[in-house]
């Protein structure tokens, strides 16, 4: 592996109140957009893609039980996928684990008209967005 840009995330870690949870929502969505299995500890797991890997972790330290979005701190994580038709596709089979469809009226461009996403979130209050670019040109 060539060594990564200086400036580029090295990881990212999420303290979740509910690991299984956490490996069956972010764990699934992680592997589908191609990220593999890392570290795997008692209270914890990772996956990485290239040189950055995102951790989940329930920690003894935690002091509430549902992650808020809206309160300082991280509101969510956004992911490239390849086109509009992945948008459709993970959007739908992420009901089947944990997540669901946030502004579904305005799906799948609740960004904008430019803007072709999936805005959702899961049991326990993280959001995700799945992000398809316009092609160039």
């Amino acid at each position: 592996m060539s060594r990564p840009v200086s400036g580029t995330l090295h990881h990212v870690e999420l303290w979740v109140p509910d690991l299984d949870r956490a490996i069956a929502s972010l764990g699934w969505l992680l592997e589908a957009l191609g990220h593999s299995p890392f570290q795997h500890w008692e209270n914890g797991r990772s996956w990485r893609l290239g040189p950055t890997y995102l951790v989940v972790e329930e920690s003894p330290a935690l002091t509430a039980d549902r992650h808020d979005r809206c309160r300082p701190g991280l509101n969510h994580l956004a992911f490239h996928v390849e086109d509009p038709a992945a948008v459709e596709r993970l959007s739908g089979e992420a009901t089947r684990h944990g997540w669901r469809l946030m502004f579904p009226d305005r799906h799948p461009y609740a960004g904008g008209p430019r803007h072709c996403a999936a805005y959702l979130e899961n049991e326990d209050g993280f959001e995700v967005e799945l992000v398809a670019l316009p092609p160039s040109g």
